[in-house]
Parts: structure tokens; C-alpha cells; sequence
């Protein structure tokens, strides 16, 4: 099976002391491609670090995390280096994939809505600008998310632009599944990782209403670890369990989901380009 890990932090420092090895025991899952999103200037290095050892395998993102703007009084110089990235990446990467990771996380504090809000439309709006996908983090804030995207992709229409993208670590049921797909006209994707193949998954019941065609897979390691390894650190080989997984939700072989996805990925990110 060829498969590709669309929301991975192997620059994080919990693969400082087997990086290489991880990425070996990818690739020995068929794990052909890791993206990389990006949080902010603190391991921007880390990131580039990482996607400079193969630019054809590691695709990084750019963009900055809606909890890096809660207590910082610096985050608008840090949407303003966001933007200088886009216009001209750093050497020896390959060329940024997606704006993200961006969006709203209301889970940790609510006292930084308007922040993370201007933010999270300014990115939208590089990105339309740009043509280039979104990777959207939500955490306890799903009805406030749904509103700016209803009004960020009809904005971007009538502009004779396009914002589309994929809403990262989805775990919702299927009305949410629904009424996102309704929103976007189909021009977001969904990526399921680890929780599906917990015990009282959520978005395991959403996952057999849900095409193929709308699903990419991820692991956020070292985040959100599958089950057989839950409680031990995530890692990008284990999106082969997420795999097989959704694979048991659909009725379907693994390799068919493996194809779908992959096809997904590289159709969202313009992988093949």
C-alpha cells in the first residue's frame, strides 16, 4: 500500500533521538509522503531542518497555530514572517503545500477569540490569494470555525478565487460531516487520524456516511496515537492502523482506502505537480 501522512510533526523534539529511524518505519508502512504543518517561529527551524533531508518525501506547510497567538503580544510579526515564507520559502525545501496548520482553539482559553479569529481569516485570505489549500485546526470552537469558512469560501467566489482544504483531526459525527461538506461545496476534505479506532469514537460513526473522496489520512504524531499504541508516542508508520480502520468502516480492502486517499491527497496538495 502507498500511503501519505497529511498532518505529521516529525520535526517535534520527541523524535530528536530517533528521527531517522521514524521515518524509516514509515516508509517501510508505504508511507510515501509526510506533510509537515507548521506552528510558529519557535521550531520554524525544526521544520525546515527536517524537510530539507528529502524534498520529495517531506512537504512542508506554513502557517501559524491558533494557540501561538494566545499570551503573545508578538503574533501579528508572526503572521507577518507567515507571509514573507509564502513569498519566498527558504532554500532547499520543497515549496510550501498548504497554509497551516490555522483556525480557532477555544479549548485551552476563550479570552483570545478576536485574536485567533483575525488571524485565522488573514491566513484564509493568503491562501485564496494564493491558491493554495488550508489545513484547519478546531478544537472547542466548531460553530465559530463553520462561520468564518461559510463566509471566507463565499467570499473568495465571488473573487473568482478558490479556498478549499482539509479539516485536520476531524472527530465530529456526521451531521457535522454533513453540514461542512454542504458549507464548502465539497472543496474541503476530511482528515481522520488516530481517534477513529478509539473505543467511543465519535467520528467512527460518521466514518461509514462519509465518501471516500472526501477522507485523507494523518496521524499529528507525536499526537493522537491509534490504537494498538495508544498511550505511547504517535508516529507517522501508524497511519496504517487509521488505514485499516476506516477500512473495516467502510467494507472496503485497506489497499482501496490507501488509493483513494493517496489519489486525495496529492489531488488537494498538488502533489503530482
Amino acid at each position: 500500500m502507498q500511503l501519505i501522512d497529511t498532518h505529521s510533526h516529525l520535526y517535534d523534539e520527541a523524535f530528536d533521538e530517533d528521527r531517522a529511524e521514524a521515518l524509516l518505519r514509515a516508509a517501510n508502512e508505504g508511507v510515501e509522503k509526510l506533510l509537515l504543518p507548521a506552528i510558529d517561529s519557535e521550531s520554524h527551524e525544526a521544520l525546515f531542518a527536517l524537510a530539507r533531508r528529502d524534498r520529495s518525501r517531506l512537504i512542508p506547510m506554513m502557517g501559524l497555530h491558533p494557540t501561538s497567538i494566545n499570551d503573545n503580544p508578538h503574533w501579528r510579526e508572526e503572521l507577518a514572517l507567515v507571509e514573507k515564507y509564502l513569498a519566498t520559502p527558504p532554500e532547499g525545501i520543497a515549496p510550501f503545500c498548504a497554509v497551516g496548520e490555522i483556525g480557532l482553539d477555544f479549548y485551552w482559553s476563550s479570552d483570545f477569540k478576536d485574536e485567533q479569529t483575525e488571524a485565522f481569516i488573514y491566513q484564509l485570505r493568503l491562501a485564496a490569494e494564493r491558491d493554495l489549500p488550508v489545513a484547519i485546526h478546531t478544537r472547542a470552537a466548531w460553530e465559530a470555525m463553520s462561520e468564518v469558512i461559510g463566509s471566507e469560501w463565499q467570499r473568495a467566489r465571488e473573487a473568482g478565487k478558490r479556498l478549499r482544504g482539509v479539516f485536520h483531526a476531524f472527530s465530529e459525527d456526521a451531521a457535522t460531516y454533513r453540514r461542512l461538506k454542504e458549507l464548502t461545496h465539497g472543496d474541503f476534505c476530511f482528515g481522520i487520524g488516530g481517534v477513529v479506532t478509539y473505543k467511543k469514537s465519535v467520528v467512527a460513526t460518521a466514518v461509514p456516511e462519509m465518501e471516500l473522496r472526501d477522507i485523507l489520512l494523518e496521524t499529528d504524531c507525536p499526537y493522537l496515537t491509534p490504537v494498538p499504541h495508544r498511550g505511547k508516542r504517535n508516529e507517522s508508520s501508524y497511519v496504517s492502523h487509521t488505514c485499516r480502520k476506516v477500512a473495516e468502516l467502510k467494507g472496503v480492502d485497506p489497499a482501496t482506502v490507501a488509493t483513494q486517499t493517496t489519489e486525495n491527497s496529492q489531488r488537494l496538495f498538488n502533489l503530482n505537480a
